[in-house]
C-alpha cells in the first residue's frame, strides 16, 4: 500500500486565498492593487538610515547574533513595552524575536496548542489563525462580532463604525470548556479595524482567568489607531500578564514589511516553550534587520508622545488616506465601515449584490469572492472578500462586505480615484 505524502496535519489548509488573488491583479496590470496590507510608501528617512548603518557599519553585524534576539533589539523591546505593560520585563527571558509577527504565532500555537485543544478565535480574523491551530492539531472555535447599530458621537448617521461590531456576552462565555487552551484576541483587528475597548478586554480577560486559558494577543497595528479611540494591552489588564503573549511586529510599526522582524513578549513559564520551538526550527532571525529595529526604537523611545514621534505621526497620515478613501469609495455606493484602527477599510456591498445578484462563480461560491473578481476585471481595483476571514459556516453570513488597504501613498489613491470616476459615470447611464 503506497504511504501517504503529505502529513495529515496539513489537511485542510492547502488552500491560500492570498495566492489567488494576488495572482488575479497582477494578471491585470493596469489595476490598482488595494488588496494585500502592504504600505507601498516609503519608510522613514531614520528607518531607513538605521539599516543603512547595519549593514555597511560593523561587519561582525553580517554573523550569527544571539539566537533568540539580537540583545541591542531585546533590550530596547523590555525597556520600551516593560513601561507599556507595567512589568519589569527581562529581555532574554521575556522577549523572543522572531521572523515578523506570523513567525510569532506559528511558533506559539506549536508550543501551547497540543492535540484535541480548543482555541477560541474571534471572527472576523487574520486567516492563518485556523490553519495554525490545525497544524498544531487543536481544534478551532469561533465567536462572531455582532454588529450593533448605535451612534457614535460626531458620527456621520450614514456610516456604520467598527465599534459597532461587539461580543456577545452570553455567546461567548459559552464557547469556554474544559478543553479551552487558548483564546487568539486581535486587537486593532484586521480586517475590521475594530479597536477593543477597555471594557470588552476586561470581558475576555475574566473569560480567560475563569476559566485558566490563556491569550495570544496580536496587536502588530498597536500604534494604527485613529481618532479619539486608545489602544489597550489585555497583558496590562489585572492577573493577564501571566497568561497573555503579546505579539508584534516591525513591519507594521515602521512601514517596513519586508524586513520581516517581530517579537512575543510574555512570562518566563511560557516564553520557554516558544523558545524551545524557536532553537529546534528558526533558531535565529536575519542580525542586520534586528540591529536596524533596535536603533528605530531607540529613536522612537527618547520621542515618544512627542509630535515628531512616528508613533504620532504615522496614524496621522494614515488616517487622512482613510477618510480619503472612505469618500471616494462611497461615491460609487459602497457602505464604509469606519475602522478605529489598523490598514483597512471593510465596505458593504449589499446593494451591489442586489442589483447584480448573478455575477460569474463556481458553485455555492461567496458573493464577495464573485464580486471582487468581477471588480478586478472590469474596474480594475482590487480588494479582497471579508468571508475569507471567517470560518465556513459563517461565511455566508458576512459576504457581503469586502476589505481595501488604504495605506497607499497619494499617487495610489489619486489612480484609486480615477477608476472611481469613471465607475460614477458608468452608472449614470
Amino acid at each position: 500500500m503506497a504511504k501517504q505524502l503529505q502529513a495529515r496535519r496539513l489537511e485542510g489548509t492547502e488552500h491560500n486565498h492570498w495566492v489567488e488573488y494576488v495572482k488575479l491583479a497582477n494578471e491585470y496590470k493596469d489595476s490598482v492593487n488595494l488588496g494585500q496590507g502592504f504600505p507601498n510608501f516609503p519608510p522613514p528617512d531614520f528607518a531607513m538610515e538605521a539599516f543603512q548603518r547595519a549593514i555597511s557599519g560593523d561587519y561582525m553585524l553580517n554573523q550569527y547574533t544571539m539566537a533568540f534576539g539580537h540583545p541591542p533589539l531585546t533590550k530596547v523591546l523590555a525597556s520600551f513595552f516593560g513601561k507599556l505593560l507595567g512589568q519589569e520585563l527581562d529581555p532574554l527571558t521575556n522577549v523572543l524575536v522572531t521572523v515578523g509577527a506570523y513567525g510569532a504565532l506559528f511558533t506559539a500555537f506549536q508550543a501551547l496548542v497540543d492535540e484535541g485543544d480548543e482555541v477560541i478565535i474571534i471572527e472576523p480574523f487574520f486567516d492563518c489563525y485556523e490553519p495554525m491551530t490545525l497544524m498544531a492539531g487543536g481544534r478551532p472555535v469561533f465567536v462572531s462580532l455582532k454588529q450593533v447599530r448605535c451612534q457614535s458621537p460626531g458620527q456621520d448617521q450614514d456610516l456604520d463604525s467598527s465599534s459597532n461590531w461587539q461580543l456577545d456576552t452570553e455567546e461567548l462565555a459559552s464557547k469556554f470548556t474544559p478543553r479551552t487552551k487558548v483564546l487568539v484576541l486581535n486587537t486593532p483587528n484586521n480586517p475590521l479595524g475594530k479597536v477593543f475597548s477597555k471594557a470588552e478586554l476586561e470581558l475576555v480577560a475574566s473569560l480567560c482567568r475563569q476559566h485558566n486559558v490563556l491569550c495570544i494577543s496580536d496587536e502588530v497595528y498597536q500604534w494604527l489607531v485613529y481618532d479619539a479611540n486608545q489602544h489597550v494591552s489585555i497583558a496590562s489588564l489585572p492577573g493577564m500578564w501571566e497568561r497573555t503573549l503579546t505579539i508584534g511586529s516591525a513591519g507594521k510599526t515602521f512601514s517596513v514589511t519586508g524586513w520581516k522582524v517581530g517579537w512575543v513578549l510574555g512570562p518566563e513559564n511560557i516564553m520557554k516553550h516558544l523558545r524551545t520551538v524557536h532553537q529546534n526550527s528558526i533558531y535565529h532571525c536575519p542580525t542586520q534587520a534586528q540591529a536596524a529595529v533596535a536603533q528605530c526604537f531607540e529613536r522612537e523611545q527618547l520621542l515618544f508622545g512627542q509630535p515628531s514621534s512616528y508613533f504620532v505621526q504615522l496614524p496621522q497620515a494614515l488616517q487622512r488616506s482613510r477618510d480619503h478613501m472612505i469618500r471616494s469609495l462611497q461615491s460609487v455606493g459602497f457602505k464604509p465601515v469606519v475602522p478605529q484602527g489598523s490598514y483597512f477599510l471593510t465596505v458593504d456591498i449589499s446593494d451591489f449584490k442586489s442589483k447584480m445578484p448573478d455575477l460569474p462563480g463556481t458553485a455555492h461560491e461567496p458573493y464577495d469572492r464573485c464580486f471582487v473578481k468581477w471588480m478586478i476585471k472590469n474596474k480594475g481595483l482590487v480588494a479582497m472578500p471579508v468571508s475569507i476571514f471567517y470560518s465556513g459556516p459563517h461565511q455566508k453570513d458576512f459576504h457581503h462586505y469586502i476589505r481595501f488597504c488604504f495605506a497607499k501613498e497619494e499617487a495610489t489613491l489619486q489612480a484609486m480615484d480615477e477608476k472611481l470616476q469613471k465607475w460614477k459615470t458608468e452608472l449614470k447611464f
